[in-house]
């Protein structure tokens, strides 16, 4: 098995041997190298040139910049953003930048790992309920699709997002797939929140966009 080398920028010392514990336990993964500033970013990716490094942005100018200059050099290497930077704008910065993932810390820690595993396999991974808030603030439009085809809807969550898409209402949509509307209220709470909408109506604006999104990109 060929192990999967990461490396790991983070500048508080505990939330640095979490990360070292929890990225080394994967039988396939191996940390090579850590770090603790955005000046390590570069080095440690010229000196390793690690498959997948988790940044921590805990000076987000630079680390951008250090994204930015590691993708130009060796476009290889997998990014992920591991941050407590809530913003649109930090997300939007980080993907422009060239980063493959953007993990909140606030999220559960399964997430981290599944951003890993996606982004190794070329897939793009945003924090689930945030990504829908990043698309339209993007401006690099190969991004943007990327950040649509991260938001992923299980096979149900699909089939109601595209019968709203028709203006069916819970209870038609429930007649259709033979559910119950109580079972379609609790789908569309899980739709709103990973799509973070606050009604039905931003939902469905939320799915007309990725909609489009990946339209758009089997056309081209």
């Amino acid at each position: 098995m060929t192990d999967i080398t990461i490396a790991i920028v983070e500048d508080q010392p505990l939330m640095m041997t979490a990360l070292t514990a929890y990225l080394s336990a994967p039988p396939d993964f191996n940390v090579v190298a850590t770090g603790s500033s955005a000046a390590d970013m570069v080095q440690l990716a010229r000196l390793h040139v690690p498959s997948l490094m988790v940044l921590s942005p805990a000076v987000p100018d630079e680390t951008y910049a250090a994204i930015r200059t590691i993708r130009g050099a060796m476009p290889a290497i997998k990014i992920i953003a591991y941050t407590g930077q809530h913003g649109v704008d930090h997300a939007v910065r980080a993907l422009d930048a060239g980063a493959h993932g953007y993990v909140l810390k606030r999220s559960a820690e399964c997430e981290l790992m599944a951003a890993a595993r996606a982004v190794l396999k070329d897939e793009t991974y945003i924090t689930q309920g945030f990504a829908t808030r990043v698309i339209d603030a993007l401006r690099n439009k190969d991004v943007r699709h990327r950040v649509a085809e991260a938001i992923k809807l299980s096979m149900r969550e699909g089939q109601i997002v595209r019968l709203l898409l028709r203006g069916m209402t819970n209870k038609e949509i429930a007649a259709t797939l033979r559910i119950t509307e109580k079972t379609v209220k609790h789908y569309m709470t899980e739709l709103m929140q990973k799509m973070q909408a606050r009604n039905r109506v931003e939902v469905i604006i939320a799915a007309q966009k990725m909609s489009e999104y990946r339209s758009q990109k089997l056309d081209a």
